[in-house]
């Protein structure tokens, strides 16, 4: 069987998040081989290509290198997306990664794509397990890159470096070799360069014994996240961005167990924690109480919210008011994606929902973050409640607060999305009314 349809035979086997794909392409011979071999079955697998092509503004040939890129995609009739960078050569080898991967993401979103995919192939794999002994991981860290990881797709990962590069020659591609690959100041092209070909003189099949350690490390971890869905009490919810548990599991667990439960929920959550993170996370688990926190590092945290964990990224308040103006519209506010349209009122309206109608009437709604001392009437409730009383029992994480939009009306508080519906601009059933729709991303 050749690469071709080796290649076919594989990606099928993958749970893909979208059959429309960004396909990250660098202009180098893995992204290109990726390229190629992807189009030679898009018709076969139903795939949708998109290439996102990130110029880091690093190298002066930058420019003629995305150039080139966007002819390529041309000729496979491919649409080209391009984000630029502009790091300039000081950059650091973190520094060009991180903005590379939030530059996709955002070029993912442009093109409207449901995954990235990439060309880390088995060598890359090799590598990376190096790169993680050296650094003293642990199960997760040696297991090292998996084929599907949540938006990311990596389908090259059975293949070899030199496999591809030998596709690419068959096929008449030329390609781009980034200088930056061959500088031995970036551990990566230290250990591609130096170390592995050392280590190779003494052990001929280095690279398989490395894919091993990732296998069995893999196993270790999946093992791990079966746990979580079958420990009895556990309950893990994923929701809106964030993952909790329950507590009460907790209480009478063994130390180890359960630091491997906490490091196991921050994997599946996609921001892994060490030991020491861990070990803050059971003592707030065990001994806090509700609104005690734990960071995580960056936006992360852990936060103990009545009888449950959570794991979220604090969100900043925004500052902003807004309309929900004109019969029907869409607008993304924070990390809230907000929409609107007329349509006939319900016979009922839940109070916690993520959907309400309202009476039309001459003043737009208007939507802006929750403000300590906020009140409304509650649907089917009597007097006015404070909105913290309703977050509460809305178990809403204290967190996630003071982001939370509130839809008013004439300086009047209506609604709290998924928190609580109020008495104001309740439509009679079949009235048409406005229907807004409010999804936390």
């Amino acid at each position: 069987m050749g690469l071709r349809e080796s290649f076919q035979a594989h990606l099928a086997t993958l749970a893909l998040p979208s059959r429309r794909l960004l396909v990250a392409v660098s202009g180098g011979p893995d992204s290109l081989a990726l390229l190629d071999l992807l189009a030679g079955c898009r018709a076969e697998l139903g795939l949708n290509l998109v290439v996102g092509h990130v110029d880091h503004g690093i190298h002066p040939d930058s420019s003629a290198v995305a150039s080139a890129v966007r002819d390529l995609a041309r000729r496979y009739d491919v649409p080209f997306v391009q984000a630029v960078l502009g790091l300039g050569v000081g950059a650091s080898e973190t520094e060009a990664r991180v903005a590379r991967h939030a530059a996709l993401e955002s070029l993912r979103v442009e093109a409207r794509a449901g995954a990235i995919v990439t060309a880390h192939h088995a060598d890359d794999q090799a590598e990376t397990v190096l790169m993680r002994v050296l650094a003293g991981s642990g199960p997760a860290g040696l297991a090292a890159m998996s084929a599907v990881s949540g938006r990311l797709v990596r389908p090259l990962l059975p293949f070899r470096r030199a496999d591809l590069a030998r596709h690419l020659q068959a096929i008449g591609t030329t390609w781009w070799d980034d200088p930056a690959n061959q500088e031995r100041r970036h551990q990566r092209a230290w250990i591609r360069h130096e170390a592995l070909p050392a280590l190779r003189e003494r052990i001929p099949d280095l690279e398989r014994r490395l894919l091993r350690v990732a296998d069995q490390a893999r196993v270790e971890v999946d093992a791990w996240d079966v746990l979580l869905d079958a420990w009895a009490g556990l309950d893990p919810r994923e929701e809106a961005g964030r993952l909790s548990v329950a507590l009460a599991p907790f209480g009478g667990m063994k130390t180890p167990l359960a630091l491997g439960i906490i490091r196991a929920l921050a994997r599946r959550w996609g921001h892994p924690v060490g030991r020491v993170r861990a070990e803050r996370v059971l003592r707030l688990a065990t001994t806090g109480v509700s609104g005690n926190r734990v960071p995580l590092g960056g936006a992360a945290v852990a936060e103990r919210a009545f009888d449950r964990l959570h794991l979220l990224l604090e969100a900043e308040a925004a500052d902003e008011r807004w309309e929900l103006a004109g019969a029907a519209g869409e607008r993304v506010s924070g990390r809230w994606r907000f929409v609107w349209r007329t349509a006939a009122a319900p016979a009922t309206q839940h109070r916690d929902a993520c959907t309400a109608w309202f009476e039309q009437s001459g003043t737009a709604l208007t939507v802006r973050s929750w403000r300590p001392g906020d009140r409304l009437r509650p649907l089917g409730g009597r007097g006015r409640r404070l909105l913290v009383r309703c977050f509460q029992d809305a178990r809403v994480p204290r967190t996630l607060r003071a982001a939370w939009p509130v839809v008013e009306h004439a300086g009047v508080v209506a609604w709290v999305p998924g928190v609580c519906r109020s008495d104001l601009l309740v439509p009679a059933p079949g009235v048409e009314a406005i229907r807004v729709d409010a999804e936390l991303a």
